[in-house]
């Protein structure tokens, strides 16, 4: 976002650099505080809170930061702020509660931790940019709405692929064409992988086993779709998505679509398994001007009707301050829901599961994800991915099964339960809900 780093300059220059607080010290979060602390001018990021200090602290040390302060009450990071001190915490509600902080950047992947954040956040006036698919995916809409009444930003990030998607179909739509399809290139799609098969390639990379199982199975490329889909309007065109195996170039992708059918839809988000470049993100768009037809030939994109716009990569946390800077700055959010949600993810069984059993986290061994348009979610009362977790099983449940709220019993007293049912009855007012709580 060229004008972003300008921006970031002046405020620099004057002395008045954004403050940020981050929740989450993990693999993407130590990511985060190297980025702002070393390359980028007019923001600090002022605080951590991780539930293990050890790991805030490692996430300052290895951006190069030796002293932190640890904190335990708004007064004390108040102070720490004041006087110019990195501070490190394990209560999160003080980063939402301080004055000093303009916004933060949660990180953490879970959606009751994540949902109670959130919404301490949102009621202490906290613009928010979260790299957290999974929250944003499950009650993302009801969020949004708590933030436009308290007036803050609520966001996903640059970087992450629903964030470059969002940025590409922007792009794509400023130029005068249609945006039919975002889209988004996958190495590897295998509902059945656990923290088992994947925990070579986790221990290479230095990340979590779970996690890398949630990209493996087709759970966090789901919620990313589904957040896309949800702050553009777009469906998905069949449960799961399409997610055509191709060795070719996106590019020629373009002619695996039926144009017509596209429109009908309103557009669809998707993914494709193998095409290059990988790994990065499409968007296919069409223009009804035919003189401009002629023009996008002559610029090499093909007599379409679609034509193919990509991005080969995407950096994930290297571009997350621009999203801290164009929420503060600019009021600009990257990515965040345009209204009722156009597609959930549903839970699905990844292997035979037993009545009396516990569902598992995500990426683990119990379940994976999958898109759902949103109303079909809604007639079948389907439950969401982001809500499985402690879910017992009140009957036997066979591999590939979608579930359904019938067939668990939530944990009492979940914010994220709560959310959720506040989320259909706003948008569903009509309908009898299995599901209220």
């Amino acid at each position: 976002m060229i004008i972003v780093d300008r921006a970031l300059q002046a405020r620099a220059a004057s002395g008045n650099p954004i403050k940020v607080g981050m929740i989450g010290a993990g693999f993407m979060g130590r990511g985060i505080a190297n980025q702002i602390i070393n390359s980028v001018p007019g923001m600090e990021l002022v605080a951590i809170s991780n539930r293990h200090l050890d790991a805030a602290q490692k996430a300052y040390a290895q951006a190069g930061v030796d002293e932190v302060q640890v904190v335990s009450t708004v007064s004390e990071l108040s102070t720490a702020i004041a006087t110019g001190k990195y501070a490190v915490t394990e209560d999160p509600m003080l980063l939402c509660h301080v004055g000093e902080i303009d916004a933060l950047i949660e990180v953490t992947g879970a959606v009751e931790f994540g949902a109670q954040v959130v919404m301490e956040a949102i009621a202490y006036r906290k613009h928010i940019i979260m790299m957290n698919a999974e929250l944003d995916g499950t009650i993302g809409p009801i969020l949004k709405i708590y933030a436009d009444k308290a007036g803050v930003i609520l966001t996903a990030c640059d970087g992450d692929q629903p964030g470059v998607q969002m940025n590409l179909y922007r792009f794509v739509q400023s130029i005068g064409l249609t945006p039919l399809l975002c889209g988004n290139i996958k190495g590897l799609q295998d509902p059945y992988r656990n923290p088992t098969t994947q925990a070579a390639f986790a221990q290479k990379w230095g990340q979590k086993a779970h996690m890398v199982t949630s990209f493996a199975d087709g759970t966090k490329i789901s919620f990313e779709q589904a957040i896309v889909a949800n702050a553009t309007g777009m469906k998905v065109a069949q449960r799961g998505m399409l997610g055509y195996e191709f060795k070719g170039h996106v590019d020629e992708l373009t002619k695996m679509y039926d144009v017509e059918q596209l429109k009908e839809w309103g557009g669809i988000v998707d993914y494709v398994v193998g095409a290059q470049p990988s790994p990065g993100v499409f968007v296919f768009a069409t223009h009804d001007d035919p003189q401009q037809r002629h023009y996008l030939n002559l610029y090499k994109l093909g007599e379409g009707p679609l034509y193919s716009f990509y991005t080969p990569y995407h950096l994930c946390h290297f571009e997350v301050p621009i999203s801290v800077a164009r929420a503060v700055l600019f009021q600009d959010c990257v990515l965040t829901p345009l209204d009722a949600p156009m597609v959930d993810v549903v839970t699905t069984a990844k292997i035979n599961l037993k009545a009396g059993e516990t569902i598992d986290p995500i990426g683990y061994f119990m379940t994976y994800g999958q898109c759902e348009n949103a109303e079909i979610a809604q007639q079948q009362n389907l439950l969401p991915m982001g809500l499985a977790a402690g879910c017992r099983l009140k009957r036997d449940i066979p591999q590939d099964r979608v579930l359904t709220y019938e067939d668990v019993e939530l944990p009492s007293e979940r914010l994220c339960d709560r959310l959720r049912a506040e989320q259909s009855a706003y948008f569903y007012p009509s309908k009898t809900l299995v599901s209220a709580m």
